[in-house]
């Protein structure tokens, strides 16, 4: 028979025992578990880095602000999605590009190095407005500031430069000086309405004090007119019957108290005393018109008798020396504010007074031409003045600009006549006359046009 020997187990090395290997099994084991949290923990670590990295490029990518990075020698590392805007280029073609490649050709690069070598001797920021070449090429002001990097030995490794374009800065600060302007505008004119409402209401309330006595005088003198003429006519029947019979005493009386005269004296004395009353009740009603400036109530006024009562308030009410010449035109209306218009054209003919006599020795001069054209009415008023010096003639409706000395004009008066006019739906323009002086052209729509 066959001796089959059973397989035996291999033997342990010399000197090593069960117990240790058993050892060593549990050291792999061990590993083994800190190599698997090792991996979970770097896996995590691994995730909070990229979320980490994506929160700053979304920071990065949503600045307004332009962002670049560079090192000390000045090469871009990082910048940001608004800087590659603004330059028209990708981040891959400004990394490490040259900050001196983003200047616009007009730009001085030794700016660009003096803030820099400013920065790192200040420690600090160190803003400079710095003009940058846009994607067509064109130069885009931005305002920067450049601020140092350190390594962990305080040794500068590069700069970081943050910067914002400056036309969005002057774009917003000129949009808030416009407002700005525009409410002092509103105020002004709100504060001249209010003192011209006051002034209405006062002339209103004399208008109405003097329209009664007015009213009686003119009643009265009419009145007295019939009287004066009944007792002339009894006078003429008694001395007719009478006749040769009148007694001395009577006729002498007569001669000492000028009774003849008297009679032959009334007619013209009722007459000037009614022209009086008529004229004093015209003057009133004007006084009322007046009293409506700041109305709004649009109605069809007729434009010649608003251009005479104009003249007649500033050359007759001032007792001007000026000669106004007016060519009328029969029928021409417009749908508007009487009160306001002959604020209007009062403001134009006192100005038009006061620049052609500043010339000295030269009668003041202003020729007025009214004119219908299809939906318009117009208005042309030429003076014999100097005329408009080219560097104000954009100016003459601001509020606030006059040519006048201090104190003689509140630079007003156009600004508001030209808001009166647009309100109107109208144009108010100035300009020189060919043949000399100044000429404003007033145009307002007609009714139906």
């Amino acid at each position: 028979m066959t001796d089959r020997t059973q397989p035996q187990p291999p033997s342990h090395p010399e000197g090593v025992g069960d117990d240790t290997w058993l050892d060593v099994i549990h050291k792999m084991d061990e590993v083994y578990s800190q190599l698997l949290r090792d991996e979970v923990a770097l896996e995590q670590k691994n995730a909070q880095l990229e979320a980490s990295q994506q929160f700053i490029y979304g920071l990065l990518s949503s600045m307004s602000d332009v962002l670049v990075a560079a090192d000390a020698q000045g090469l871009i590392e990082q910048t940001n999605q608004a800087l590659c805007e603004l330059a028209g280029r990708s981040e891959d073609a400004l990394l490490g590009a040259p900050m001196q490649s983003l200047l616009h050709p007009s730009q001085d690069g030794a700016a660009l190095q003096n803030m820099m070598h400013r920065a790192l001797m200040l420690r600090q920021g160190h803003s400079v407005e710095l003009m940058l070449s846009d994607a067509a090429g064109q130069p885009v002001p931005v305002d920067f500031t450049a601020t140092p990097r350190y390594d962990s030995r305080r040794r500068c490794i590069g700069y970081v430069f943050v910067g914002r374009p400056t036309a969005e800065i002057q774009r917003a600060y000129r949009q808030l000086h416009e407002a700005h302007e525009a409410l002092k505008r509103t105020q002004q004119q709100l504060l001249h309405a209010e003192k011209m409402s006051s002034l209405g209401r006062l002339v209103a309330g004399v208008a109405h004090e003097l329209n009664n006595p007015i009213s009686f005088v003119l009643g009265n003198v009419h009145a007295l007119n019939r009287y004066t003429q009944r007792l002339r006519q009894y006078l003429e029947a008694v001395h007719a019957a009478l006749g040769d019979q009148e007694l001395p005493e009577l006729r002498k009386l007569a001669r000492q108290l000028r009774i003849e005269h008297i009679l032959n004296d009334l007619p013209s004395l009722m007459d000037g005393t009614i022209e009086g009353a008529q004229r004093t009740a015209s003057i009133v009603d004007g006084l009322k018109g007046f009293s409506a400036l700041d109305g709004e109530e649009r109605e069809t006024v007729a434009m010649d008798a608003v251009v005479e009562r104009a003249i007649h308030w500033v050359k007759k009410g001032m007792k001007l020396d000026f000669d106004v010449q007016f060519q009328r035109c029969p029928g021409c209306t417009v749908l508007g504010n009487a009160g306001q218009l002959l604020q209007v054209l009062m403001n134009l003919i006192q100005n038009a007074y006061d620049a052609a006599s500043s010339q000295g020795g030269v009668l003041p001069v202003l020729r007025i031409t009214a004119r219908q054209e299809p939906g318009w009415v117009a208005i042309t008023l030429h003076d014999n003045g100097p005329g408009i010096a080219p560097e104000v003639l954009s100016h003459v409706f601001e509020p606030f600009f006059t040519t006048k000395p201090v104190g003689k004009g509140t630079g007003l008066g156009l600004s508001i006549s030209y808001g009166i006019v647009e309100r109107h739906g109208g144009q108010l323009l100035a300009r020189n006359h060919p043949q000399g002086g100044a000429e404003f052209a007033l145009r307002l729509p007609a009714p139906g046009g």
